[in-house]
């Protein structure tokens, strides 16, 4: 058995590793891992994990996200960057007192953006995941987090009160799961990827279950690919309420907002 790789000495041999594994942001990676290393030993451990495929941000511990760092680790679903538009149109329909829900919540990510743009939210999230629960539970400590199946999960008690209802949820096609990045089709959980045969079957539960849950004037928002918009639309008209369509070109996201009137 070979000896094993004496730890890198400096940063330009870290960068040179993950240029080596395909990284397009090496001398940024590097400066992270740098950065979050107590000692070289632990440098090499994380080097390693990164060669290896894992998420930068499963590495690290955090995932940046609408200004924070959101703790994220292995298991569960990174916050991208395009979904802070989703976060921003939901803190454009918040108001302090307002209830809010981040259903397929993931890490959290949407709904600690949410809670730290308004203060005084009455802020709810859930996740079928129980891996995802855990890290929202980190991300959320004023925040009350349920485990279940979108709505089942929810106290009764918020049925008609919520006032803004984000789904960050799954939206990639079943067949498309293999195209994507291997980062996130190895090491992200497949509930939080995999939509279906169109990539729209949870978010047509989510539109479809959203008016006995929003207050009046209430709204539900969720992201989605441009391709989806027309069924998107037209599942939120079907439900009764009134969609409207915000794209983001900075940021490459397609946010559709279905308003109770």
């Amino acid at each position: 058995m070979p000896p094993p790789s004496p730890p890198p000495s400096s940063a330009g041999e870290v960068v040179a590793a993950l240029r080596a594994a395909g990284c397009v942001f090496a001398e940024d990676e590097a400066a992270l891992l740098l950065a979050g290393a107590d000692d070289p030993t632990g440098l090499a451990g994380a080097l390693a994990r990164r060669v290896a495929g894992e998420p930068l941000e499963h590495v690290l511990g955090w995932a940046q996200f609408h200004g924070l760092r959101i703790q994220v680790g292995p298991g569960v679903f990174v916050p991208r960057r395009r979904t802070e538009a989703l976060a921003g149109e939901a803190i454009a329909r918040t108001a302090p007192g307002s209830v809010v829900v981040d259903l397929c919540c993931g890490s959290g990510a949407v709904g600690a953006a949410v809670a730290a743009a308004v203060p005084g939210i009455e802020l709810h999230a859930a996740d079928v995941d129980p891996a995802a629960v855990g890290w929202a539970r980190r991300n959320l400590p004023g925040g009350h987090v349920h485990t279940g199946d979108l709505f089942a999960a929810l106290p009764a008690g918020l049925r008609g009160r919520i006032g803004v209802l984000v789904a960050n949820a799954p939206y990639v096609p079943t067949t498309a799961i293999a195209l994507m990045p291997p980062e996130a089709r190895d090491h992200e959980p497949a509930v939080a990827l995999d939509g279906g045969d169109d990539g729209l079957a949870v978010l047509r539960r989510v539109i479809a279950g959203a008016p006995q849950w929003l207050a009046p004037g209430g709204a539900v928002l969720f992201e989605t690919g441009k391709s989806q918009v027309a069924a998107a639309t037209e599942a939120v008209r079907a439900a009764g309420l009134t969609p409207v369509v915000v794209e983001d070109a900075d940021r490459g996201a397609t946010v559709v907002v279905g308003t109770r009137d």
